[in-house]
């Protein structure tokens, strides 16, 4: 059996906007690996990159452990690893030329080595894993312990002879509750609540009950896990739950899943298992607003304790969505969220700006949306084109060298787009600006009708619109100077 360091290559220091939100969960798909690698008998330590201070921190574990392996294995369940963002890669090469310099054999498997293995071949990498990677890295070290024949091996890049060689993906998964649950043994559980605690005054953690997704917005890549959609059972997933609850303290769960709850039996079990097993906790999901439609789907939610829906809004113009082939219409966003209202559970929207052929009316019709949706949050980006999606494809002539942002919050338009890009930084502080003085309004209007429920929370957000109104107009006022170009 082997020796082996693994670890991943989201730092969070690295990523500003992330660290300022305190959004630090464990890497769910990393400790997978590890789990996978400890039931087969190997020997796994795991250098948390998350909460490091820089790569080179790797280096005493590198040296105290001394092992025959170093595999980088990204958490695949992060959306930020598919943008595949220059500071984690340029972590990542470092990491990679630490263990090479002491002869160690580097494994790696992230969606950007995915896509582009032979630059990470270059920089010293022995083996890239394509795709879904547990299966695939258990095979390899096998192989390699015990001096079988890696041409073998189905789902790895690697050189031979300095020729690359692509043995292609090996398909997924289909039996999730096969695999061991995730090493939360080797996670530091103390580090992670202080920093929640400190952000939030809550405990969050991480967890999927699926992978893959059918849906095919055309672009959303899916480098790892395809266009496949295989589930946990129920069972297991309150398993687990009732593990991290009891056990750990844990007092909410992201469940990371791109589609959570895809069919409306599993969430109806879901919800009568956790009420069985007595679990009480909050939980927020990504869905769609078509899945919202669906009135027992948004009731067993509920009663199993869903706090927050994220959904793929993404634009207020039915021409956009179509053009994105979301498969969704205006009518249906307006009413997922009004249902879930009535459900007691808050509605948040991810917004995407600057997807080709969007035009001032088209942002003026996103715009229109929020303010007479008022969701309960708002995430905003602009159209980001990632390898293997029809969009990349679409305007893959127009990028240059520059084709990855540095960090989640630098929000560059890559292509060529109806305005300069300029103007789609300030018009996210404008977006987000009346979002809030609205809500500062409706605040205002609660407390009136409402005196006796006065609240630090709602008094700040009252005052605060004070302050949005003229930032608004001075917004408005700078984004009607930049003119279109074309």
């Amino acid at each position: 059996m082997a020796s082996i360091v693994l670890t991943h290559s989201y730092f969070l220091y690295l990523d500003s906007k992330q660290e300022e939100a305190g959004n630090a969960y464990p890497p769910l798909g990393t400790i997978y690996a590890a789990s996978v690698l400890k039931e087969s008998g190997h020997t796994v330590s795991l250098f948390d990159s998350m909460l490091a201070g820089n790569p080179s921190e790797i280096l005493p574990m590198l040296e105290s452990c001394n092992p025959e392996y170093l595999v980088i294995y990204d958490d695949g369940f992060n959306y930020l690893t598919k943008m595949c963002l220059t500071n984690m890669r340029e972590a990542a090469f470092t990491m990679i030329h630490l263990a090479k310099a002491k002869g160690i054999t580097v494994i790696i498997s992230s969606s950007d080595s995915t896509d582009h293995f032979d630059k990470y071949l270059d920089q010293g990498v022995d083996y890239v894993i394509l795709g879904e990677g547990e299966m695939t890295l258990s095979d390899l070290l096998s192989t390699l312990t015990s001096g079988g024949e890696r041409d073998d091996i189905q789902g790895i890049a690697y050189r031979k002879n300095t020729q690359t060689i692509n043995a292609g993906k090996r398909p997924v998964m289909r039996d999730l509750d096969t695999l061991p649950l995730p090493a939360w043994d080797m996670i530091n559980f103390d580090a992670y609540r202080k920093l929640w605690l400190k952000k939030t005054g809550y405990f969050s953690l991480n967890m999927v009950t699926t992978r893959g997704c059918t849906y095919k917005c055309n672009w959303c890549a899916k480098p790892i896990f395809g266009n496949r959609y295989n589930a946990r059972t129920p069972q297991h997933v309150v398993d687990e739950l009732r593990f991290l609850i009891n056990e750990k303290g844990v007092q909410h769960i992201w469940f990371c899943d791109d589609i959570f709850g895809l069919k409306p039996g599993w969430l109806i079990e879901f919800a009568r298992l956790v009420k069985e097993a007595g679990l009480k906790f909050q939980y927020k999901i990504q869905s769609r607003a078509d899945l919202m439609m669906v009135d027992s789907s948004v009731k067993a939610l509920s009663q199993s304790g869903c706090d927050t829906v994220w959904v793929g809004a993404e634009s207020g113009s039915q021409k956009i969505l179509d053009a994105m082939e979301k498969g969704i219409t205006l009518e249906q966003i307006y009413e997922s969220r009004e249902k879930l209202k009535l459900g007691g559970i808050k509605t948040a929207f991810f917004l995407q700006f600057g997807y080709p052929g969007e035009v001032m009316e088209d942002i003026r019709a996103t715009i229109r949306m929020v303010l007479e949706t008022m969701p309960d949050e708002i995430g905003i980006s602009v159209t980001y084109p990632l390898p293997g999606t029809k969009l990349y494809e679409m305007v893959k002539s127009q990028l240059g060298e520059k084709s990855n942002w540095k960090d989640s919050d630098e929000l560059v338009m890559m292509f060529q787009n109806t305005f300069p890009q300029a103007f789609y930084k300030e018009l996210q502080r404008y977006m987000h600006t009346i979002y809030r003085q609205k809500k500062g309004l409706q605040s205002i209007q609660y407390l009136l009708r409402n005196p006796l429920s006065i609240n630090p929370g709602l008094v700040r957000s009252a005052l605060m619109s004070l302050y949005h109104m003229p930032v608004a107009l001075v917004r408005k006022k700078k984004l009607n100077t930049y003119k279109p170009l074309v």
